[in-house]
C-alpha cells in the first residue's frame, strides 16, 4: 500500500489552488472550533487550586447585588467548622475611564484578615504590614498591576459609580497566585466615606473552612441560621459562585456546542463539495487505472488518503493558529478570566475533527467513482 504515497501527493498538486484553499478553509474552521474549546475550558474545565476547595462564599439569597447586614460575618465565624471570616464588598468604580482595559475589579475587605482566607494569595511582609497600617492602602494582583501599569507607591483616583464617593488610594503592596485578578482596599476607609444610610452593607462574606469535607455541612448550617431573617442568605462554593456569574449570560455549554456542531457541519459540506468536484474531474483516469489493474479498493484508498492529507495539514496549522491567537488574546480577556489557552485535550479533538471531516467528505464521491465500471467511467469523464 505505501507504494501508492507518492500518487497521492501528486495528485494533490495538480490542482494547487484547490489544495491549498480547501487545506485554509480547514485550518480557519480548526481555529474557530479551538477558540470554542479554550472558552469552554476557561468557564468550566478550569483546575481547582488547593485552597479554592476550602473557601465558601456567602452572599443574599436573591442576588449578590442585593446587600447583606455586616453582623452576620460574627454569626458565620460562630459556626462549627469555620476557620476565618472576611468582608468581600464590590465597590466598581471607574478607574482613568470605562475603557475594558483599564478597568479595575475593586473590592473592599478587611486588611487583616484578607489574605488569610486568600492563602494562596503570596506577598512580601513588609507589603503586607505596609496595606494593613494605610488606611488608604491598595493591595494589588500582579495581572491587574501590569495591565494598568501600576508601581509600589502610585496614588490613583477611583470615581465611585455605585457610591456617589471618590476614593483616593495608594498602591502599597502586589501579590501574587493563580488568581491574581483583583484589588483590595480597607472595609473601614470605605465605611466612613459613605453616608449613615450606606454603612454596614456588604456583598459578599468569604469563609475559609478548616476542612474541604466539612463545605456541604457548613453551607447548610448558614443558610438555615438566616432562613426566615430579613435577608436570607445563599452559601455555596467559591467554584460555584463563579460560575453563576456565567449562568447569568445563559447556558453557555449549548451555546458553544451548538456553534461547534454549526462550525463542523460547514466545513464537513465545503470539504465534500471540493472532493466531489476533484472525483468528477479524473473520472476518466479512475476509468484507465482500473484498466491498468489498480483494484477498486486501492482507488479508494488513494482518493480518501488525498483529503485525509489535506485537513490534516489544514487541522495542524488551524491548532498552531489557535495557540496563537489564543496566546494573543490572553492578554485581553485575563481581567476577566484567568488562563484563557487552548488546553491539552483540545488539541487531539482538533485533530480528530479535521480528520474525521476528511474521511467522511471524501467517501462517498470516492465510492460512488470506484463503483462504476470503466464505460461508465469513460462516459463520465468526458
Amino acid at each position: 500500500m505505501w507504494k501508492y504515497i507518492p500518487f497521492v501527493f501528486k495528485n494533490l498538486l495538480r490542482n494547487r489552488r484547490r489544495t491549498t484553499l480547501t487545506a485554509l478553509s480547514m485550518a480557519v474552521s480548526v481555529l474557530l472550533l479551538g477558540i470554542l474549546l479554550s472558552v469552554y475550558a476557561t468557564f468550566y474545565a478550569r483546575e481547582s487550586y488547593e485552597a479554592q476547595p476550602l473557601r465558601l462564599v456567602t452572599r443574599h439569597r436573591v442576588s449578590f447585588l442585593v446587600p447583606l447586614p455586616q453582623y452576620y460575618g460574627d454569626r458565620i465565624r460562630q459556626v462549627e467548622g469555620v476557620g476565618q471570616v472576611c468582608i468581600f464588598h464590590w465597590f466598581g468604580g471607574t478607574y482613568i475611564d470605562r475603557r475594558p482595559e483599564h478597568m479595575l475589579p475593586l473590592m473592599a475587605v478587611e486588611p487583616e484578615k484578607v489574605f488569610r482566607v486568600r492563602t494562596e494569595s503570596i506577598l512580601p511582609p513588609d507589603q503586607l504590614e505596609a496595606f494593613q497600617r494605610d488606611r488608604q492602602g491598595l493591595a494589588l494582583g500582579k495581572a491587574v498591576a501590569r495591565r494598568l501599569k501600576l508601581q509600589l507607591g502610585d496614588r490613583i483616583i477611583i470615581q465611585g459609580d455605585i457610591y456617589p464617593v471618590d476614593l483616593e488610594l495608594v498602591v502599597r503592596a502586589i501579590y501574587e497566585g493563580p488568581d491574581d485578578l483583583e484589588a483590595y482596599f480597607h472595609w473601614e476607609y470605605l465605611q466612613q466615606s459613605l453616608s449613615a444610610s450606606h454603612r454596614g452593607e456588604v456583598s459578599t462574606f468569604s469563609v475559609r473552612l478548616d476542612s474541604a469535607e466539612d463545605a456541604s455541612r457548613v453551607s447548610r448550617t448558614i443558610d438555615d441560621m438566616f432562613r426566615n431573617a430579613p435577608q436570607p442568605t445563599r452559601t455555596e462554593t467559591e467554584k460555584a459562585f463563579l460560575l453563576s456569574f456565567i449562568s447569568m449570560i445563559g447556558n453557555i455549554k449549548l451555546f458553544l456546542l451548538s456553534i461547534a456542531t454549526a462550525l463542523v457541519f460547514t466545513i464537513l459540506l465545503v470539504n465534500a463539495n471540493s472532493v466531489a468536484m476533484s472525483v468528477r474531474e479524473r473520472m476518466r483516469e479512475v476509468a484507465v487505472m482500473k484498466t491498468l489493474g489498480f483494484s477498486s479498493m486501492a482507488v479508494l484508498a488513494m482518493m480518501v488518503s488525498e483529503s485525509l492529507v489535506v485537513s490534516l495539514a489544514g487541522g495542524i496549522l488551524g491548532v498552531g493558529l489557535c495557540y496563537l491567537a489564543t496566546l494573543s488574546l490572553a492578554n485581553q480577556v485575563v481581567m476577566y478570566f484567568q488562563g484563557f489557552a487552548l488546553p491539552l485535550w483540545g488539541v487531539p479533538v482538533c485533530l480528530t475533527a479535521a480528520v474525521s471531516i476528511g474521511v467522511l467528505s471524501s467517501l462517498p464521491p470516492a465510492a460512488i467513482a470506484v463503483r462504476m465500471t470503466i464505460t461508465e467511467a469513460l462516459r463520465h469523464g468526458e
